[in-house]
C-alpha cells in the first residue's frame, strides 16, 4: 500500500493543539514537508520542533487569526509567493460555544460561517490551482460526526458543520477529474480541549461531577472509550495518501461506532 508523501507538501490548520497537531504529526511521518497554519506563534515554534524530519523535510509555519478572514487571505497570500506547491490542505477550525440552538444568537452563526467556510473556501481557491499542476491534491475537512447525528447542546456548531461537509461534496465532485479529492472526516468523542469543554458544559447542566460525566459518555460509545487524537489522525493521513486516490466525497466517522446512521 503506497502511503508516501515524500515531496508533498502539506497546509494543516489548526495545527497546534489536538487533531491538527496529531495530523500534522502522521503526515510528516509520512514524509510530507508540513507548513503549520494557526495563530500563536510561540506554539507554531514548538510544533514545527516536533515533527520528523528524517527523510529531509523542510517544515515551516504560518501566522494566522481565523477569527479574521482578512488576516488569514494576507497570510496565506504572503506565504504562497514563496511556496506556491500545496499538495495537502487540511481544513481544521475549533468549534463554537455549546448552547441551545433557539437561544443561540445569530452574530454566533454569522461568525462561526466566517471562520469556517469562507476562510476553507479561500483557501481552497488559494492552493487547487497548484494541485491541479501536480495532478495530485488532496483536501480534508476535520468537521464533526454532527454531519451524520446532531449533537445535542451544539446547535451552531451542527449548522455549519453541515454546510463544510456540502460544500466539501461539492468540490469532490467539480475536482475529482484532476487528480484532487475532498472528503471530510468526523470525529466522536476524542480527547482534546474541546471534548474538555463539553464534558464541564454537560457537567454544569447536570449537576453531576465530571467523573461520572465522562463515564457516562464513554459508555455510549461502542468501544467504550474516547477516541485519541492520533486515532483521527491516522485516518486523516491515510486520506491524503495515494492509496486513497479513489476515495472521493465521502464523511468518515471516527467515533469508535458510536454514530447510529449508516
Amino acid at each position: 500500500m503506497n502511503l508516501n508523501l515524500t515531496g508533498k507538501t502539506a497546509l494543516v490548520c489548526g495545527s497546534t493543539q489536538g487533531i491538527g497537531k496529531a495530523t500534522a504529526v502522521e503526515l510528516a511521518l509520512l514524509g510530507a514537508n508540513v507548513t503549520l497554519v494557526a495563530r500563536n506563534e510561540e506554539k507554531l515554534r514548538e510544533t514545527v520542533e516536533t515533527l520528523d524530519t528524517s527523510l529531509g523535510q523542510l517544515h515551516r509555519y504560518v501566522i494566522a487569526d481565523f477569527a479574521d478572514n482578512q488576516n488569514v487571505k494576507e497570510a496565506l497570500e504572503n506565504y504562497l509567493r514563496f511556496c506556491p506547491e500545496v499538495h495537502i490542505l487540511i481544513n481544521n477550525t475549533g468549534g463554537p460555544a455549546g448552547g441551545p440552538i433557539i437561544e443561540a444568537d445569530t452574530d454566533q452563526f454569522l461568525k462561526t460561517f466566517q471562520m469556517h467556510l469562507l476562510n476553507y473556501q479561500f483557501i481552497a481557491q488559494a492552493v487547487v490551482p497548484s494541485m491541479k499542476n501536480a495532478g495530485f491534491g488532496r483536501i480534508v475537512n476535520i468537521i464533526s460526526t454532527s454531519v451524520k447525528q446532531p449533537i445535542p447542546g451544539l446547535g451552531v456548531s451542527n449548522t455549519i458543520r453541515g454546510a463544510v461537509a456540502s460544500w466539501s461534496k461539492t468540490l469532490s465532485l467539480e475536482l475529482g477529474q484532476f487528480g484532487i479529492t475532498s472528503n471530510n472526516v468526523l470525529p466522536g468523542f476524542t480527547k482534546t480541549a474541546r471534548l474538555e469543554a463539553v464534558l464541564e458544559m454537560r457537567s454544569k447542566s447536570s449537576g453531576k461531577s465530571l467523573e461520572k460525566t465522562s463515564q457516562e459518555m464513554q459508555a455510549t460509545i461502542p468501544i467504550r472509550r474516547f477516541s485519541g487524537a492520533e486515532e483521527v489522525a491516522a485516518a486523516v493521513a491515510f486520506l491524503c495518501s495515494p492509496a486513497a486516490g479513489s476515495i472521493n466525497g465521502v464523511n468518515l466517522p471516527v467515533d469508535g461506532g458510536k454514530t447510529e446512521s449508516l
